[in-house]
């Protein structure tokens, strides 16, 4: 090896050295579904190696990436920090990304992405180059919530029980007395004034007690059930072993599980 040649190598091991080990992974669907591809080192035309614009979510384990929307990092372009991306939608890059490279780290780039998922929750996603197998579903059982509880106010007329009013009583009684004697005379002077003190007293009454009738406002609750599952329930079988996964959408008649392990892959 002549001297110029160890000088290139030289160089281009001193590059790999400063330039941190970096890994990003892009899904066809959002929440880290459907396909993948990983890359660990800047790639140019994501259309050689059949993924160009179909990114919809991404993973980045280690480092920083600036992805954009085409080759030759043209066009818009945006930086993503480690962490996980559960959609592209937000940035305007959903299946538009067509080449991405490593850039080195930084406190802040004017194109940066909006913060990725402090936790990250792909647990079930596919894993670049993991043999995917479908296996029938045995079973689906649809989770409904709890009921819910629904309140409103109305209007409401309020009747309260009357109480004996004595003030309109004697009023009314006294009142009728009076009357009764006018019309009487003798003896039916005095049934004339019985009656009419009784007929006084029970009218005193009722027009003492006419207004215990109001409207005021009134909190009516109902129990509402939630016609929407939260959740299905799966079940199937894969090499004799029963398992079960709880999805946020209804499957299909087939799942997606690693070929080794059979766990479930969205």
């Amino acid at each position: 090896m002549n001297k110029t040649m160890k000088i290139a190598v030289a160089a281009a091991a001193m590059g790999m050295a400063a330039q941190p080990y970096a890994q990003i992974t892009f899904y066809e669907a959002d929440g880290w579904r459907g396909r993948a591809y990983t890359a660990n080192g800047q790639v140019r035309d994501l259309s050689r190696i059949g993924f160009n614009d179909r990114a919809s979510s991404v993973v980045v384990d280690r480092g920083q990436w600036e992805v954009c929307e085409d080759a030759n990092f043209r066009g818009q372009c945006m930086v993503l920090r480690r962490g996980s991306y559960d959609t592209l939608r937000g940035m305007g890059l959903n299946n538009r990304i067509s080449s991405v490279r490593p850039i080195k780290a930084r406190d802040r780039y004017d194109n940066e992405a909006p913060p990725p998922l402090a936790q990250p929750s792909y647990e079930w996603r596919r894993r670049p180059s993991e043999r995917i197998v479908e296996v029938p579903v045995s079973d689906v059982r649809a989770v409904v919530g709890t009921p819910e509880q629904r309140c409103w106010v109305e209007r409401q007329q309020v009747n309260e029980p009357s109480r004996p009013n004595a003030g309109g009583v004697i009023a009314g009684a006294l009142i009728g007395g009076i009357l009764g004697h006018q019309v009487g005379g003798g003896t039916g002077r005095d049934v004339a004034t019985a009656g009419g003190a009784i007929a006084g007293a029970a009218i005193g009454n009722n027009v003492a007690n006419q207004n215990n009738s109001y409207s005021r406002d009134v909190r009516r609750c109902e129990n509402v059930s939630n016609p929407r599952p939260e959740y299905w329930d799966v079940t199937y079988n894969y090499r004799g072993v029963q398992h079960r996964v709880q999805m946020s959408t209804p499957p299909g008649n087939t799942i997606a599980v690693n070929s080794k392990t059979g766990e479930p892959r969205m």
